[in-house]
C-alpha cells in the first residue's frame, strides 16, 4: 500500500472507528437499553453534548435521578470543591424556574462518570440505594476520600 493510499484509507477509516467506539460503553449499560430514567439530550448544555457518549449518559442520568445520586458518594476528591454527593459532580443547583444548573466537573473526571455508570448498571440490575452505596464505597474508596459521611 502506498503512503497516499494509506492516508486516504486512514482518513475514511478513523472517523468510522471513532464513531463506532463512541457508541460503546465499555460494558456499561446503554441507558436506552436498560430502560433507566434519563433527562432529554436537549436539556444538556453544549459542552456536555461535545463529550463522549458515556459522559453524556452520566449527565442525563444524574439530571433525572437526584433521588439516587444524592445518596451516592464520589471519591475523586471533589469534596474540597463543596460537592456533597456524586450528583453534585453534575448538577450544582436549580434556577428559580426549576431548570437545572449543570456543573462541568464531571466532564473531566473519569471517577465521577465511572461511579455513575456503575450506579446505572446496578439500578438496571434492580439493586437498591443501600446496596449501590456499599458497592461504590467498596470499589472506589481506594481512590480518595468520600465526599459524604
Amino acid at each position: 500500500m502506498t503512503r497516499s493510499h494509506f492516508a486516504r484509507v486512514a482518513v475514511l477509516f478513523v472517523p468510522l472507528l471513532a464513531s463506532a467506539l463512541s457508541g460503546c460503553s465499555g460494558g456499561q449499560p446503554q441507558a436506552e437499553d436498560a430502560h433507566l430514567p434519563m433527562a432529554s439530550v436537549a436539556s444538556l448544555p453544549a459542552e456536555v453534548l461535545e463529550a463522549p457518549v458515556v459522559v453524556q449518559q452520566a449527565y442525563r442520568y444524574a439530571a433525572a435521578n437526584s433521588d439516587i445520586l444524592t445518596h451516592i458518594p464520589c471519591y475523586c476528591g471533589c469534596g474540597d470543591m463543596g460537592h456533597a454527593s456524586n450528583y453534585a459532580c453534575y448538577i450544582s443547583g436549580t434556577q428559580p424556574d426549576g431548570a437545572l444548573i449543570f456543573d462541568s466537573h464531571a466532564l473531566g473526571c473519569s471517577i465521577c462518570v465511572d461511579i455513575t455508570q456503575d450506579v446505572m448498571r446496578m439500578r438496571a440490575e434492580g439493586k437498591d440505594v443501600k446496596a449501590m452505596r456499599a458497592a461504590i464505597d467498596a470499589t472506589y474508596s481506594r481512590y480518595g476520600p468520600s465526599n459524604m459521611p
